[in-house]
């Protein structure tokens, strides 16, 4: 069995944790859900693709794009957890029967990078969801209020 490095494991999450690989590292090739990350991801840039193809008012990435933007939060979410694991919890969890390895800042600062560019995201999404909901009421209410010639 292979060491398993909280560093590494930190900044897998933070850097490309929205297609799995922190799950991959971790767990190997067979992990289920490793694999399910990609789908949503790979929606969500799909959703951005179209939004700049066809524009704003494209139906299809109003929905798509929010996967992209939870797909970036939940990742940056891990690279919190994993960063903040105390070392001995990660080596009992991850390396059980190895010597213990002390992390030193490294995991920090992926913690750091994941806070900021997770609530980003989250945020971003939030925003970016809230409002296109809010234009898709206004535009209902106005079709049902227009008479019927």
């Amino acid at each position: 069995m292979t060491y398993k490095s909280k560093t590494l494991a930190t900044w897998l999450a933070c850097v490309a944790g929205a297609f799995g690989a922190h799950r991959f590292y971790l767990h190997g090739l067979r992990d289920a859900w490793a694999w399910l990350h990609a789908a949503p991801t790979l929606a969500g840039l799909y959703g951005i693709h179209r939004m700049q193809a066809l524009g704003q008012d494209d139906h299809w990435s109003w929905l798509l794009l929010p996967l992209l933007g939870l797909m970036i939060a939940q990742a940056c979410l891990f690279a919190i957890v994993y960063g903040l694991t105390p070392d001995a919890k990660w080596d009992d969890a991850h390396n059980p029967g190895r010597m213990p390895q002390h992390t030193r800042w490294l995991p920090v600062l992926g913690v750091i990078t994941a806070l900021m560019v997770g609530a980003t995201a989250l945020m971003a999404t939030i925003a970016f969801g809230g409002q296109r909901f809010f234009e898709w009421q206004i535009e209902n209410a106005q079709k049902i209020s227009r008479p019927t010639p």
